[in-house]
């Protein structure tokens, strides 16, 4: 049913892929509470048009988003409401997406996010905006610093036009809370076709980041989670340079309220002794490094116009251990590249039971619409590559299994994210090693020799925990200790 004459529009907002995705329907959110709108939920509130942010990343992602434009349709029709398309699915396939998906009533690109309340509000009037065309918005972002804040004026770049007071709104009331530092992509992988939709890297201004931060923490988060396309970059194309992310991370930790900064989204080829220093031994930064292998062999990461070999990411690893023994390292890593061989694929498992990484996420090769590997020869069979996905991912699970279960003992800080209560004990958190969604997390018991109750905790709690078994990634910890809520830098993040 459709908002009453001279009530509020209402608009759902439903977002899909990676975080960089939330913080961008957050941004969303807040234009449209600025301009008047009432945010609501996609089927109990009524809303009189449902935007749908859409990742576009790989097949799956694209499907997912697909399948989620139809649900909302089908939710929506009923009661008159409307359906949009927004985010990377749109900003990629524009004119094609509104042609093949009547059930969309616009597919909007990033360029209409600074309007989006008109838009929408066209939209609803029954005057649909012409489809978004789609373009390579690396021509429109060029990588020239000098030529950058020129490009930015005329071209919207989601992320970068961030106001405080009206520009975000919080979709979730949680203690953790994605911050992007950044936009776009410099680098030219194959197999990837971000830069072509994203555009080239654009590094929002330190002071903007640490506004930001300080509202979140003013909304209760405690964890800040710091996500672009490739953070090693920021501060390329700022005046102090590559130097910037280690004086944003020492001034954010400093910030009343902020009890750990955990950085995503990592180069290794970028990884410079100074930022892998910052992110082992700042105090209030999370010893984490969440690294973009992708793969071990030398000669497939050539392919993949990327650096690196078994080599040296293992004496990576060693370098960030050496610093931060208890770090957690993360990664992904891609099978079925074209032109991979059994040796490859050898050289692969011996890094992944050399390095002990704390998570993996593995993906099977696929060609995507664009990219150079979309030409490549030596195309690896279907039905091989996922016979080498089951095979890197038993080995994967194994040596995670293994890695969590050499925490079996040690302390770390968890940061509750789940409250217990006196009838149901599913208290849980993250500790520093751990981070959202992929990695696992910790379950919260009471100590046999005392401490905490925990279903007495809350979320944003952090409580000092001893580690007593594991499953899979998982930990199951003992509360020994409520940490007090720090005024300002407090050291929390340091332990696990």
């Amino acid at each position: 049913m459709a908002s009453p004459e001279n009530a509020p529009r209402r608009a759902a907002l439903l977002s899909l892929g990676c975080a960089r995705n939330e913080v961008d329907s957050e941004e969303l959110a807040g234009r449209l509470a600025g301009s008047g709108w009432e945010l609501v939920d996609a089927e109990d509130g009524a809303p009189d048009v449902i935007v749908v942010n859409t990742c576009g990343f790989v097949e799956q992602a694209k499907k997912d988003s697909i399948d989620t434009l139809l649900a909302a349709s089908d939710v929506a029709r009923p009661a008159g409401a409307k359906v949009v398309a927004v985010g990377c699915l749109a900003e990629r396939y524009g004119a094609e997406l509104a042609k093949d998906l009547p059930e969309a009533d616009a597919v909007l690109g990033f360029d209409a996010y600074p309007e989006l309340a008109e838009r929408l509000g066209d939209v609803l009037g029954g005057h649909t905006p012409a489809p978004h065309v789609p373009v390579d918005r690396r021509t429109l972002l060029p990588i020239s610093p000098v030529e950058r804040p020129a490009a930015t004026a005329d071209v919207s770049v989601p992320g970068h036009e961030w106001v405080p007071d009206i520009a975000r709104t919080r979709l979730s009331d949680g203690p953790v809370a994605s911050l992007k530092l950044a936009s776009g992509c410099d680098r030219r992988c194959a197999f990837c076709a971000i830069p072509s939709f994203r555009g080239s890297f654009v590094s929002r201004p330190p002071a903007d980041v640490l506004g930001e931060a300080a509202w979140l923490a003013e909304q209760g988060v405690r964890e800040l989670v710091l996500v672009s396309e490739n953070s090693t970059s920021y501060g390329k194309d700022l005046p102090g340079g590559t130097r910037a992310l280690v004086d944003l991370l020492g001034r954010m930790a400093s910030i009343e309220g902020v009890e750990r900064i955990r950085v995503s989204y990592l180069q290794p080829a970028e990884l410079r002794p100074d930022l892998l220093r910052a992110i082992a031994t700042t105090p209030g930064v999370a010893p984490y490094f969440d690294l973009s292998f992708q793969h071990a062999s030398a000669r497939v990461l050539r392919r993949m116009r990327r650096f690196g070999s078994r080599a040296d990411f293992l004496d990576l690893c060693a370098r960030i251990r050496e610093l931060a023994p208890e770090a957690g390292i993360r990664s992904n890593v891609i099978v079925g590249f074209p032109g991979e061989t059994e040796e490859d694929l050898a050289e692969l498992e011996a890094f992944l039971t050399g390095a002990r990484l704390d998570a993996v996420g593995v993906f099977g090769y696929s060609d995507e619409d664009g990219t150079e590997a979309e030409g490549y020869d030596g195309k690896v069979d279907p039905a091989e590559v996922a016979a080498r996905v089951a095979r890197i991912s038993e080995l994967a699970d194994e040596l995670m299994t293994q890695r969590a279960e050499e925490r079996v003992g040690s302390e770390v800080v968890v940061l509750v994210e789940r409250a217990g209560s006196d009838d149901d004990d599913d208290c849980a958190g993250r500790a520093a090693h751990q981070g959202p969604d992929a990695d696992g997390e910790s379950s919260v018991v009471a100590a046999g020799d005392g401490g905490p109750d925990p279903a007495g905790l809350r979320p944003g709690d952090l409580v000092r925990c001893r580690v007593t078994g594991s499953e899979g990634v998982d930990l199951l910890v003992e509360a020994l200790e409520v940490l007090p809520r720090a005024g300002t830098g407090t050291v929390l993040a340091g332990s696990g």
